[in-house]
C-alpha cells in the first residue's frame, strides 16, 4: 500500500510528497515542479523495518555513546549499477521507487538512532549518481535547503529528538560507503557534547560581560579583523575560525543570529545557495586544478529543541561548519595520539594562511 500526502508550500511553491516504502519506512519527495509523478510503488520484497539501537552514558566523560549493531550489514561500496540511492528503473529497484527525482529524504534503513531513541534520515541531493552538491544549480541547492528546513520543523515535534544535525560526508577518505551525492539527518535523543561545550561557553561569556552574546562577538570580531574571512555578503559571513582544528575549516554564519533553520529569514534563505555553492567549489580547487574532489564534512549546528531552556535556545547561533581532512594534495590529517587520545589538536597550517588560500581560489 502507498500513502500519499500532497502539500504545496505556499511561501515558495515547492511540493512535498510523502510515501511509504515496502518495509514501512517513510520517504518524502521534494519537487520544484507540480507535474512530478510520485505514484510509483516500492516493489521490493522487504520485511517490515525493525531496527534497534541502544544508548549508554560514559560516566567519566559525561557523554553518551550509541550502539546500533544492525549497521554491520549496511550496504558497503556497491557498484554504480547497484546504487540504492539512484532512481528505480526497469528491474533495478532501489530505495527510491520513482524513475527520477529532484530531492528525496527517507528514513535510514540502517539508523544509528531510532524509535524512542531518536531518528535518522538520508537526504539525496540529486538523482545523478556521478554528481556532487557543488554541481547543483542555485535552484537545486535551494530545494535542498527547503528539505533541511522541512525536516528540522518535523523533527522539532518528535519527543524522541532533542537535537538535529543535518550533515554531508563526502569522499572515501571520510569513510563514505555510498558514492551517490547525499547527506544525512540525525535526530539525537540528547544534547551532543559539541553543543554542550558551546552552550557553556556562551553562558559564561554572557555572565562575564553582563549580557553580551559570544556568537555575536566572535562574528563581529572576525568581520572587523578580516584576515580569516573567506567571503562576506549582505546576509552571510564565512570565515576560518581563529583556532581552527582542520587544515581547511570554514564556519558559515547568517549575519542575523537565529537558533535554527526554521527561523532563518527569507533574505538569508535566498542568498544561501550561491554562497554555499561558492564555498564548496573553492574547496574543490584549493589543492590545485588536477586534484580529485576534496573530501569534506559539512553540517548545520542548530540549537537543541528541548532540555536547555528558552534563554539558551535564543542565545545559540545557527551556523554551518565545513572542513576537510586533506592537508595537502596527497596528504591527510589523521586524528592520531594527541587528537584521538586526548582531544588536543595540533595543526600544520595557520588559519590565516588557509583563509588566504580560499580567497585565492574564488569562483571565477
Amino acid at each position: 500500500m502507498i500513502l500519499l500526502e500532497w502539500v504545496l508550500a505556499s511561501e515558495d511553491g515547492m511540493k512535498r510528497t510523502t510515501v511509504k516504502l515496502a518495509d514501512g519506512r517513510e520517504l518524502i519527495y521534494f519537487d520544484s515542479r507540480e507535474d512530478a509523478d510520485r505514484t510509483a510503488l516500492d516493489r521490493r520484497p522487504l520485511e517490515l523495518a525493525a531496527p534497534s539501537s541502544e544508548i549508554r552514558r560514559d560516566r567519566l566523560r559525561g557523554e553518551y555513546v550509541g550502539y546500533a549493531a544492525h549497521r554491520q550489514s549496511r550496504t558497503y561500496h556497491p557498484p554504480a549499477d547497484q546504487c540504492p540511492l539512484c532512481p528505480s528503473r526497469d528491474d533495478r529497484l532501489s530505495e527510491i521507487p520513482a524513475a527520477d527525482y529532484d530531492v528525496v529524504v527517507f528514513e535510514n534503513r540502517f539508523p544509528s538512532f531510532s524509535g524512542d531513541l531518536g531518528r535518522c534520515e538520508v537526504v539525496c541531493f540529486s538523482s545523478r549518481h556521478d554528481g556532487s552538491f557543488a554541481d547543483l544549480t542555485p535552484d537545486q541547492a535551494a530545494l535542498v535547503l527547503h528539505a533541511w528546513t522541512d525536516r528540522t520543523a518535523e523533527f522539532a515535534e518528535n519527543p524522541a529528538v532533542t537535537q538535529i544535525y543535518a550533515f554531508e560526508n563526502r569522499g572515501a577518505e571520510i569513510g563514505v560507503t555510498l558514492a551517490h551525492p547525499h547527506g544525512q539527518i540525525y535526530g539525537y535523543p540528547f544534547v551532543t557534547p559539541h553543543t554542550e561545550r558551546a552552550l557553556a561557553a556562551v553562558a559564561e561569556h554572557k555572565r562575564a560581560t553582563g549580557g553580551a552574546n559570544l556568537y555575536d562577538d566572535l562574528l563581529a570580531e572576525e568581520r572587523a579583523d578580516g584576515s580569516r574571512v573567506v567571503l562576506a555578503t549582505d546576509h552571510w559571513t564565512a570565515f576560518v575560525p581563529y583556532a581552527a582544528r582542520w587544515p581547511f575549516e570554514v564556519h558559515l554564519y547568517p549575519n542575523r543570529r537565529v537558533p535554527d533553520l526554521r527561523t532563518l529569514d527569507e533574505a538569508a534563505r535566498a542568498e544561501f545557495p550561491a554562497v554555499y555553492l561558492d564555498l564548496l567549489r573553492r574547496f574543490d580547487r584549493v589543492f590545485g586544478p588536477d586534484m580529485p574532489p576534496t573530501p569534506y564534512i559539512s553540517g548545520w549546528h542548530q540549537a537543541p529543541f528541548r532540555g536547555i531552556g528558552d534563554e539558551a535556545r535564543a542565545d545559540f547561533a545557527l551556523h554551518l561548519e565545513l572542513f576537510t581532512i586533506r592537508r595537502g594534495p596527497d596528504k591527510l590529517k589523521y586524528q592520531a595520539g594527541s587528537e584521538s587520545g586526548m582531544n588536543v589538536f595540533v595543526s600544520d597550517s595557520l588559519p590565516e594562511a588557509a583563509a588566504a588560500r580560499l580567497r585565492e581560489v574564488a569562483t571565477a
